[in-house]
């Protein structure tokens, strides 16, 4: 048989052909751009009606940018509540409750993985049952116990009921049953105690782990509304999620809603510059807490 016989006969691999490429848009780049699109349009939406005039959002005439783009929503807003007091209260309430149960999190995961102490598996049965009970179920527990204590609007009252994270313990626990024991085993012979160990080896090879229950647990506590509201009834100790309910309701019957976009967008922009520049280790976290033991 000739080589041109071989020539036609033979499929031609051709990632680069129309069919190929067709292929590759519609299986990955489509479904990735409509998502994309889901979560980025209502955001670009409320971050340019935030620079709107009253005029430009409540019309038939919509349009996309605004015509003589002003930060006068943002002042307006910060002069109807206060923005700046709602703004530290939620950088103290997730600086202090993020770090906590990150650092439970990772204590709570090393016990359960490297120390031998009775009805280890019952406690960690607790933690899966814990991951299926909604924390609503919890609240009115949890009022009655901060009020009798005297927790009502303070911090501590704000952080104390959310201590604890089952989601970060669990994760933690599974990617700690993927490290190689040879490398603790070879410490503990060099004299390595169980905080040694923790700090010095395990903690840094599970930085992406960490990472990824540390923005988890930072998103949840910035974002958290319902404990915050029910336990703060002064304006000194309110979250800004709480704070932007106050927003709403000092508008009266008619509703600024440029002045209420920007309040949305001051509470969403610092937690979305900590997702940007955690994100990256999301994927790797969640994949190395895969492997169930």
């Amino acid at each position: 048989m000739s080589t041109n016989t071989l020539e036609t006969t033979a499929p031609r691999d051709r990632p680069l052909s129309w069919q190929n490429l067709g292929k590759t848009i519609a299986g990955g780049y489509v479904p990735l751009l409509l998502a994309t699109l889901v979560v980025f349009v209502p955001l670009l939406w409320m971050m340019l009606s935030s620079l709107k005039a009253p005029g430009e959002i409540v019309t038939t005439n919509l349009t996309l940018l605004p015509k003589n783009p002003s930060l006068q929503n943002y002042a307006d807003a910060a002069s109807t509540v206060p923005f700046a007091r709602f703004f530290l209260n939620s950088v103290i309430v997730t600086v202090i409750g993020s770090t906590i149960k990150c650092v439970l999190a990772v204590f709570t995961a090393y016990a359960l993985v490297f120390i031998r102490f009775p009805f280890k598996r019952v406690i960690f049965l607790l933690i899966l049952v814990a991951l299926m009970v909604p924390p609503q179920v919890s609240v009115l527990p949890n009022y009655v116990l901060i009020a009798g204590m005297g927790g009502l609007n303070t911090y501590w009252g704000i952080i104390l009921p959310g201590l604890g994270t089952a989601f970060g313990t669990f994760l933690l626990r599974q990617h700690f049953l993927t490290l190689p024991p040879a490398i603790l085993e070879s410490a503990e012979i060099d004299g390595a105690g169980h905080w040694r160990k923790l700090w010095k080896i395990v903690v840094p090879v599970s930085v992406p782990s960490i990472a990824t229950v540390a923005l988890v647990t930072i998103v949840s506590e910035w974002n958290e509304y319902i404990w915050p509201l029910i336990v703060t009834d002064h304006p000194d100790m309110m979250t800004l999620p709480v704070g932007l309910t106050q927003l709403v309701n000092s508008d009266g019957s008619t509703q600024n809603w440029g002045m209420l976009m920007a309040g949305a967008v001051i509470v969403l922009l610092p937690i979305l510059l900590i997702f940007a520049a955690l994100q990256r280790y999301i994927v790797s976290g969640l994949t190395q807490g895969s492997v169930t033991g």
